[in-house]
């Protein structure tokens, strides 16, 4: 029979067995959907291929999508319910339930469990101990049995299904292991070992459910109950997630806000560190936006709800890092094909070593079980746990820190990327600058006249930026203007007590014909600063000069320093003139300066970049930006609060507009990179170590027990340091 053939009847034997699971089920097809599914035990890699095995023959099943460290299976099938994937799932000794971001608690271990296992622990001290004191062996193998029957049944259950499905994971190969102990008389021994490996399972399992609860702290930001005003004027909780959208919602000092909306009445201070990662509270009025899950301060207001409680800024925020959490790093995709490898030739080797025992028996004529002892413990640390485990948990405590600090990264492999960026390339408006333009300069020409008054009131009626800049500017009334006219590409003029003005550029200036030297030289010292210069006029003479410019951020100038701290150079890219955009490019320090660009421009340079072999990051805040973040290696949106675009399409999300979120995010990634490599050398290290251990006669089972538990609950402590990253 020729391969294909073959395993085209094995894939129909796979089918028909899959098929008759599900005879006792009755269930109808739809249109293909996603589910979530919680599975307790699911927690391995060997789980998720027995899973995957179970339905890769299946036509119903159209996708599958895990989560080991939240051990949630996410599912695409055209089942109309999910009873015959649970059956499946209970097929291979697991349990399933519906996963609805609320249900994944604390796990605990029962008080049950826990005497059982003190007990178990006594009997097994008890076991060895009459051992070593050369007490009847019949006695010492009764409370040995009787230990692994106390605490080993669900070792023994797991690696039956395990083996069953011609899978092998660590409850299998230490059934295996321990069985085989038993049956060369260690019995003591066999009872240790498996006391051990329960204590280190729930120790491992508590552990863990920091690294999953770290994105379900979010959720406990968000109150379920709102203070929602009625038709007759009154006020009433109801659940949150019921509120409906224009709803108006009354929030008290110090409460939690429940939904994204916008303030109708009251002033107040919000704390938004929980979004945006701001240490500092931020003043809010009428008009201004507020987020679900952030702090009222110490004043009562109220807001009008513009998102329903699944579209809030922090769900979307949850939402996409668990979808991060569930995609895999390069890391850890290496990982998973090492493992691949890894437990067959370790096996293979304990099999080998096993059977050096058949010559030297059939030679000798008496039976020795020294070799076998060695392939037994082999055995145990044939499971790749500690490693695969060593990737994802510390890829999650990463993540999940980085959204509490207001960094919202949309994947793993971003994470890890970061340490090795060489270039940042980051627009200057809006970016760099605060995006709107103030009032810098004003030089009277005559005196005893209020010109900014003048030149505010001409302003007033324009809706150019400089020219709004000009009329905040203004502290006084404006004054009444006639015959009021825009002059296109020029400025305005109008009459204002029977004098008529002119408020321009140099332009205009020479067309009234009021230009000079002196006034050119002034205007373009000016300009080399990066300002724009607006002049005011009658028709006679040039009364003040007005000079607007973008106001640099306070935290943009700390931020470059810091990343040239961490040997990244930096990119300034602008669509301004060359004299703002070194202006603002030499207060703050960055490397190159790119200025006069359109949207197109900025592409090419990022790439230019890149084909040199370099890897770049593009940080920016407008629709404009959009093809250049694409193009990076990995794109930053700035001030991604509330915008749904941002949070969608770019690679990092800053929550706010400070810059000094990038060299966290740097850091944050060095940190991951560095525990990360701690973790697999350490793995690696201990397993190989052990390996050579027992090679040469000095390994035991408890060692091999702490060559696999023992290692992974080294590392997933190591990997949830990133937890608390300052």
């Amino acid at each position: 029979m020729s391969r294909k053939s073959h395993n085209h009847c094995c894939e129909h034997h796979s089918q028909d067995q899959a098929k008759e699971s599900l005879v006792e089920v009755n269930y109808t097809l739809t249109e293909p959907h996603w589910d979530s599914l919680l599975i307790k035990d699911m927690d391995c890699p060997t789980e998720e291929r027995l899973i995957r095995d179970k339905f890769q023959a299946l036509s119903t099943i159209e996708q599958l999508e895990f989560n080991l460290i939240k051990r949630v299976l996410r599912v695409r099938h055209s089942y109309s319910n999910i009873e015959p994937i649970v059956q499946l799932i209970a097929e291979l000794g697991m349990e399933a339930i519906l996963y609805d971001n609320t249900n994944l608690v604390l796990e605990k271990v029962s008080k049950n469990s826990i005497v059982m296992l003190i007990i178990a622990g006594i009997m097994a001290f008890i076991a060895e101990t009459l051992h070593y004191l050369a007490m009847p062996s019949w006695l010492v193998a009764i409370i040995s049995l009787t230990t692994i029957a106390m605490v080993g049944i669900h070792v023994y259950y797991k690696g039956f299904i395990a083996l069953k499905n011609k899978t092998l994971n660590i409850n299998a190969l230490m059934s295996i292991a321990v069985t085989g102990a038993v049956l060369i008389g260690q019995w003591p021994e066999a009872a240790m070992v498996i006391v051990l490996f329960t204590l280190a399972e729930y120790i491992e399992t508590l552990s863990l459910q920091k690294a999953r609860n770290a994105i379900g702290d979010l959720l406990q930001l968000t109150p379920s109950l709102a203070e929602v005003e009625q038709t007759d004027g009154s006020w009433q909780e109801i659940a949150a997630d019921l509120v409906p959208l224009n709803s108006i919602v009354r929030v008290k000092p110090g409460q939690r806000i429940a939904l994204d909306g916008e303030v109708v009445a009251g002033q107040t201070t919000i704390d938004q560190s929980a979004i945006t990662g701001e240490s500092m509270p931020i003043e809010k009025d009428i008009g201004d936006t507020v987020f679900a899950g952030t702090v009222n301060g110490s004043h009562a207001f109220s807001f009008k709800v513009t998102r329903i409680a699944n579209d809030t800024t922090l769900a979307r925020i949850i939402h996409r890092v668990e979808e991060a959490q569930g995609s895999k790093a390069p890391t850890q995709r290496f990982i998973d094909q090492f493992s691949k490898f890894y437990t067959p030739v370790v096996v293979v080797i304990a099999l080998f070593i096993a059977a050096i025992t058949l010559p030297v028996w059939l030679n000798s004529g008496e039976f020795t079980t020294v070799w076998i002892y060695k392939a037994l413990v082999l055995l145990v640390i044939a499971c790749p746990c500690a490693l695969v485990i060593s990737t994802p948990v510390s890829i999650v405590s990463g993540l999940a820190r980085a959204a509490k600090l207001g960094i919202l990264i949309k994947g793993g492999s971003y994470l890890e990327q970061g340490n090795k960026l060489q270039w940042l390339a980051i627009d200057k408006t809006g970016t760099l600058t605060e995006g709107k333009p103030v009032q810098t300069d004003y030089q009277a020409l005559i005196p005893d006249i209020d010109l900014q008054q003048l030149a505010g009131s001409l302003a007033y009626h324009s809706d150019h930026p400089v020219s709004i800049a000009i009329a905040q500017a203004t502290k006084t009334p404006f004054l009444a203007i006639e015959q009021f006219e825009a002059l296109l590409g020029r400025g305005t003029k109008g009459i204002i007590n029977n004098t008529q003005y002119y408020m321009g550029n140099l332009r205009l200036i020479k067309e009234l014909g009021l230009s000079s030297d002196l006034l050119v030289d002034n205007l373009q010292r000016l300009e080399q600063q990066g300002k724009t210069i607006t002049l005011l006029a009658t028709t006679d003479a040039v009364l003040a000069i007005f000079a607007v410019a973008d106001k640099l951020k306070e935290t943009s100038k700390e931020a470059i320093d810091q990343l040239h701290q961490l040997n990244i150079k930096v990119l300034m890219l602008t669509g301004d003139n060359q004299y703002t955009a070194a202006a603002i490019g030499n207060q703050v320090g960055v490397d190159e300066i790119r200025a006069s660009l359109l949207p197109e421009d900025k592409l090419l340079i990022i790439n230019q970049k890149i084909q040199q072999g370099l890897q770049v990051g593009m940080v920016g805040d407008g629709i404009n930006d959009t093809p250049a973040l694409a193009r990076a290696d990995i794109g930053f949106a700035m001030g991604a609060a509330g915008t749904d675009s941002a949070i969608e399409t770019a690679d990092v999300a800053l929550m706010d507009d400070d810059l000094r979120k990038l060299p966290i995010f740097i850091r944050l990634s060095k940190k991951t990179r560095s525990i990360l490599l701690q973790n697999i050398s350490f793995a690696i290290g201990i397993k190989l170590l052990f390996l050579v251990i027992t090679l040469i006669g000095f390994g035991t089972l408890w060692m091999a027990v702490f060559a696999d538990i023992g290692v992974s609950l080294l590392v997933v402590f190591n990997g949830l340091r990133l937890l608390m990253f300052k």
